[in-house]
């Protein structure tokens, strides 16, 4: 099993040299390959291929259809996704590199999403990676098939969205910034300092509680709060 999946794996790269070495005019019809897009666009379109997989029943959030395409998802006129359980391709080494023939080069982003779904996954996931980089693939993995579904349905979901959506934003607040503060006071989680300003409503009122009134609120604790109380009344300046 391990020497099929590295042929396998060759046999890729062997592909990709007599590609660049081949005739005039084979790169130029390589990038003129197209996906098959449907006219409903808003759909998410899959192979009927995949009827019955069990992914498709945590898709809730977008409209999906079977459509005649190559890959067995298309998540955009420019991303698809191919899947791939573990346990299958152990019985059928040789299925990924049959559904990669076809699919060329189409598509800008393709997805090469794997379920793990056997003990000790390290070697055949070492094998696919290195088939990811050699067909230019992006190796994606799931642990069942309702984390698969959702995944590509997040595609989906963002096919339109520009990329600041989904970059990490620095908010800030009066408020934030108080729950900032109180976390810095270990053992004082965010939590703690949400529940200390619903509770006391201002940084001045958690100062002024008592350290039994601190402990009465839900997580805190004589512990906490006897650390909490004692950061909040030590002396600034010695």
């Amino acid at each position: 099993m391990d020497d099929s999946l590295s042929d396998i794996a060759a046999e890729f790269q062997n592909e990709l040299l007599e590609g660049e070495n081949s005739v005039p005019g084979t790169s130029a019809e390589k990038t003129s390959e197209k996906p098959k897009v449907s006219s409903k666009t808003h759909c998410l379109l899959v192979n009927p291929k995949q009827r019955g997989n069990p992914l498709l029943k945590s898709v809730r959030n977008v409209p999906w259809e079977y459509d005649d395409i190559v890959p067995d998802y298309q998540m955009g006129q420019t991303t698809c996704a191919l899947f791939l359980s573990l346990r299958y391709h152990n019985l059928n080494p040789d299925y990924i590199h049959n559904r990669l023939k076809p699919l060329g080069h189409m598509y800008q982003l393709r997805v090469l999403l794997v379920q793990v779904d056997i003990k000790d996954p390290h070697y055949v996931l070492k094998t696919l990676t290195r088939i990811c980089i050699l067909a230019d693939l992006t190796l994606i993995l799931a642990w069942s098939p309702e984390e698969a579904g959702k995944i590509i349905e997040t595609y989906k979901i963002y096919e339109n969205k520009p990329a600041d959506t989904i970059r990490e934003r620095n908010e800030s607040s009066p408020y934030l910034n108080l729950i900032q503060a109180l976390t810095t006071i270990k053992p004082i989680n965010k939590t703690d300092a949400m529940t200390l300003l619903n509770r006391f409503k201002t940084l001045e009122g958690v100062v002024k509680a008592s350290e039994y009134q601190l402990s009465e609120c839900p997580g805190i604790g004589p512990r906490k709060a006897k650390k909490l109380y004692s950061v909040l009344h030590e002396k600034f300046c010695k």
